[in-house]
């Protein structure tokens, strides 16, 4: 049993690890367990603010035990957070935290939604929240997801009664669920929506608590939970060789951006959810007491709960193509069912289930990954049936073209063709449909309605195989898809794209300037077809000389690269500006940029943005010449002080020692490292004696949770969860004549202004008295905060502790917090004259 388990293990984390893309085959305990789910007419909604604030304990329960219609309302796509995994911030991290939830819920079982919030950062109170994100909008998606996903229950991850305790998307999450429960059965409310959907009345609404919410494991025993009820999600399943916890902490462990690695856990384990709305079961017990979840809650359903009854009694493990004949027939039941909610839901479950039972695998597979609006792509097309079920091919259907094909599939016969798709000279590219529109700093725009609340943009190329199956008619629909062979990988699916005939690319997001002198720019075009031929210009401020004015461009096959160098001169004085690439071929003119997002955890995605660079003339002084940089969680810091004239080198933590140190000025480490980095535990000693002599050591944001070392810094030092969210908050200098305001740059209020998302985060609260606390500053009604820029003497060196944001403000290209930082590598340095390497 315990090889099985590993084995199932194994099965799991492969498949949607490395081959996340791949078409699902379930085996026959997994074709069983769908039969059960497709007798069961109940759904169950959770709602909360972010990717990875979900209960994925209470999400497996309700769909692999309950068997119940299970979604994830996240408000958010999770711009806003940092990464782990690599550089990706802001919209990009939003497209990667969307596929990691994706991924989550094929392993729990549950569907996902999102509404067109963004995730503009921390916010402390839901009153700020709600103003950025315009609430009656993000109010209208939660009205809207209840009312096409209809559950009977919603489960509310957060408290709504407890404003600025918590992050304030977190509460506003419950806020809006709890007021969406008494708008959407009301059709004067948000009325346009009502033409695609109809108005719904969930039957009850709880809140996921848990002792955290009060404090304490020992408060929780003492709270009244008279209006609670509880669940042992730790429930075993032995078609799966899983606890209901493991394949939690399976999904759990997708949103792998965050670093949210989870080991699963055995044994009974008791999850609550208190009333909030609606009436108490009788008993207690049953989430889904005096709610029909049988088939007799629709018109016409008593025949097909009588059959799918039969097929679940009589389900053959060793042949499950045994139950075809009557899956069909319930099949044609529910397309006579009124009901349009419940036939759209269980004909889609039950479409799924014949095709496993029959072993039927149908693809439609490109012969590139992409392509361009106008263009021709061979597809091969394979339908083979593993079964003994009378089936035949009747038609295939691409791209709106049907051709006749009346191909008996023999059990376990390959059937395999070629069939031509000729793409519209109109298509759009392919992109994430909430980026295709400026939004604003709180809400995505999305012009087409329809979209609101999708997780992903629908594939617009199908094809559609219709078949004959025990004498009756039915359709199965499969996206063309690229898939090639990876020597390592093996089978690797991508999805197919369409991509411009052109894209470009800055190499460099922010260019600094930090003298008058030009600077040559290097500007990278990808084609997207054959031979693609044109010119390349440059868009840039007022006060900016480029030339030349234009450069040509040939590349002969698609995919590949020219990169064109232009030569910049900045203005004399300081300035700032954005410059973009335009590409000219014939009429048309490109100005965005194709990334490629690739990780195996996560289906590979094209994200096409605005191709911009921030130029910035700076007006800067630094000391010292030669940086050591020790990686964190994912940052900038090496190219951005690069940018300034700085010789950058990254340090691996084995590579620590007294002699590599010494060849640097000074030494920066990156965010988290702390908390992500085992090894620097070891090291820490050597660091602190590099400060000792002479050396500047500058560490930047860490949290205490699951910090790696007891001693951070060489002096007492306390993380916490101070933060200062607004990027707009007033900064005061306690130590106006301190070396790091005013050498070799003098630092004024100046220098904070255009800071974006925040000013800093988990800055410490407590310090020895060592330690001089610079800066100043504070979110509206809170405390002042001292810790967010710290710096010690140690020996003969400098010990400086941050958590200003400079990760974040680095690629916005904010000059004052280059000047500042290039203030933190020079202190304690001379010869402000010179910017040779002192150690020369």
């Amino acid at each position: 049993m315990k090889k099985q388990i590993l084995a199932f293990f194994i099965s799991v984390t492969t498949c949607v690890g490395l081959y996340a893309q791949q078409p699902q085959k379930p085996n026959a305990s997994e074709i069983y367990e769908s039969i059960k789910k497709l007798n069961f007419l109940g759904s169950v909604l959770y709602v909360a603010a972010h990717p990875d604030d979900e209960n994925t304990r209470l999400i497996a329960y309700m769909s692999n035990q309950v068997k119940a219609r299970t979604a994830y309302l996240s408000l958010t796509r999770g711009d806003g957070g940092q990464n782990l995994i690599g550089p990706e911030i802001r919209e990009l991290l939003g497209v990667i935290r969307t596929q990691e939830l994706l991924t989550a819920r094929q392993i729990d079982g549950g569907e996902q939604r999102f509404t067109r919030a963004n995730d503009f950062g921390y916010s402390k109170h839901p009153d700020e929240t709600l103003q950025i994100w315009n609430k009656n909008e993000v109010l209208s998606d939660v009205v809207l997801a209840i009312r096409q996903f209809k559950p009977d229950v919603i489960i509310n991850r957060f408290d709504h009664r407890s404003p600025g305790t918590t992050h304030g998307h977190h509460t506003s999450s419950a806020m809006l669920s709890v007021e969406a429960f008494d708008l959407v059965n009301d059709p004067s409310k948000f009325q346009n929506q009502l033409k695609s959907t109809s108005v719904w009345q969930p039957k009850r609404l709880f809140f996921n608590t848990s002792w955290w919410f009060y404090g304490s494991e020992e408060k929780f025993k003492k709270a009244n939970k008279s209006n609670f009820l509880s669940f042992d999600i730790g429930t075993y399943y032995p078609s799966k060789g899983l606890s209901n916890t493991e394949i939690a902490s399976l999904s759990r462990s997708q949103h792998k951006s965050q670093g949210f690695g989870n080991t699963g856990t055995r044994g009974s384990q008791m999850e609550y959810i208190e009333l909030i709305k609606g009436d108490m079961p009788a008993d207690g017990q049953n989430i889904f007491e005096g709610i029909n979840t049988s088939w007799t809650r629709v018109k016409g359903g008593q025949a097909i709960g009588d059959l799918l009854e039969t097929v679940e009694n009589e389900y053959n493990f060793q042949n499950p193509a045994a139950s075809i004949p009557q899956l069909m027939e319930a099949y044609k039941l529910i397309q006579n069912l009124e009901d349009d909610h419940w036939r759209t839901i269980k004909t889609k479950e039950i479409k799924q289930i014949i095709a496993a039972c029959a072993g039927l695998y149908l693809e439609a597979a490109a012969n590139t990954n992409h392509t361009t609006a106008g263009s021709t792509v061979d597809v091969s097309i394979e339908a083979i049936n593993r079964s003994e079920a009378n089936i035949t091919f009747q038609n295939f259907t691409l791209n709106n073209t049907k051709t006749s094909k009346n191909i008996v599939l023999s059990n376990n016969e390959s059937h395999s063709f070629h069939e031509s798709l000729k793409v519209d000279d109109q298509q759009q590219p392919t992109t994430p449909y909430w980026l295709t529109s400026k939004g604003t700093l709180g809400m995505y725009r999305v012009d087409d309605k329809s979209l609101i609340g999708k997780p992903e943009t629908p594939r617009v190329y199908n094809a559609t195989f219709d078949l004959l199956i025990e004498g009756t008619a039915i359709s199965f629909t499969r996206p063309v898809i690229y898939k090639t062979n990876d020597p390592v990988k093996g089978e690797v699916y991508k999805p197919f794209e369409i991509v411009p005939e052109a894209s470009a690319k800055l190499a460099e997001k922010v260019i600094i300037f930090d003298t008058d002198e030009e600077k040559q720019v290097s500007v990278i075009v990808k084609a997207g077809i054959n031979n693609l031929q044109g010119a390349v210009t440059l868009a840039h401020p007022k006060g900016w000389t480029v030339y030349p004015e234009k450069q040509s461009v040939n590349i002969k096959h698609k995919g590949e690269e020219q990169t064109v160098i232009f030569t910049i001169i900045p203005p004399k004085n300081q300035d700032e500006g954005l410059i973009t690439p335009m590409v000219h071929v014939g009429d048309n003119i490109y100005t965005r940029e194709m990334i490629e997002i690739d990780y195996d955890h996560i289906p590979f995605q094209t994200v096409l943005l605005p191709s911009e660079s921030k130029i910035v003339r700076l007006n800067i002084q630094k000391i010292g010449h030669n940086i050591g940089y020790i990686e964190g969680a994912g940052d900038v810091i090496p190219e951005s002080l690069q940018q300034i004239g700085y010789n950058v080198m990254t340090i691996k933590p084995e590579d620590i020692s007294e002699e590599t140190l010494s060849h640097f000025d000074a030494i920066v480490v990156g965010v988290r490292a702390y908390n992500t980095i085992d090894d620097l535990k070891f090291k820490q000693q050597l660091l602190f004696d590099y400060v000792a002599n002479g050396g500047n050591m500058i560490v930047q944001y860490n949290t205490s949770h699951r910090l790696k070392t007891e001693q951070l810094a060489p002096y007492k030092l306390e993380l916490s969860r101070d933060r200062v969210t607004d990027e707009f908050a007033q900064v005061d200098f306690l130590e106006p004549k301190h070396e790091l305001l005013n050498f070799p740059n003098k630092i004024t209020e100046h220098d904070f202004e255009g800071w974006t998302q925040e000013r800093g985060l988990y800055f410490p609260n407590s310090w020895g008295k060592e330690f001089t606390p610079i800066l100043e500053m504070h979110d509206k009604g809170e405390s002042k905060k001292k810790g967010s820029l710290l710096v010690a003497k140690y020996g003969k060196g400098y010990y400086i502790y941050t958590g200003l944001s400079f990760f974040r403000e680095f690629p916005a290209g904010v000059p004052g917090a280059y000047r500042l930082f290039a203030n933190m590598l020079s202190i304690g340095k001379e010869d402000i004259k010179t910017n040779k390497p002192l150690n020369d």
